[in-house]
């Protein structure tokens, strides 16, 4: 099949399959004469393997690994449920720093009561001078 049916098939842009294509997660298909790519039906599959593992949160790289083993059928389960879990752990993490940017700018929200200028705003000036506003390390405040 050819790409506009793939992604159709697939549900995502062409651009997605040349970026997935890019990134080696998806691999360069054989071309007709014509110059055209051909994609086999198994191409749908393995792009919407992609993007159920994206929406559990996985990282590209992790999803490569996850391709790689997934291809050998054979393999352990035991690297699969690593990554699994080590992902369960990220998303702890970010749930608990989303917590406390939610804290933080209740917090400074409610230092303003919404009049005067913005020369004169509680919240900017909260920002501005970090107070109770704390680092992630990750360039976000929570």
């Amino acid at each position: 099949m050819k790409a506009g049916q793939l992604a159709r098939e697939a549900a995502v842009n062409v651009e997605t399959l040349r970026y997935y294509e890019r990134m080696e997660l998806l691999p360069a298909p054989p071309r007709r004469e014509s110059g055209y790519r051909e994609y086999a039906q198994a191409d749908v599959s393995r792009i919407r393997f992609i993007k159920r593992a994206q929406d559990l949160g996985f990282s590209l790289r992790e999803i490569r690994e996850l391709l790689d083993l997934r291809a050998v059928p054979d393999t352990d389960n035991a690297r699969v449920k690593t990554l699994a879990v080590r992902k369960i752990a990220d998303i702890e993490r970010r749930i608990r720093d989303l917590e406390r940017m939610r804290e933080t700018l209740e917090h400074i929200a409610g230092t303003c009561d919404g009049a005067g200028t913005v020369g004169d705003c509680p919240i900017l000036q909260a920002i501005e001078d970090g107070n109770g506003c704390h680092s992630t390390g990750k360039g976000e405040t929570s």
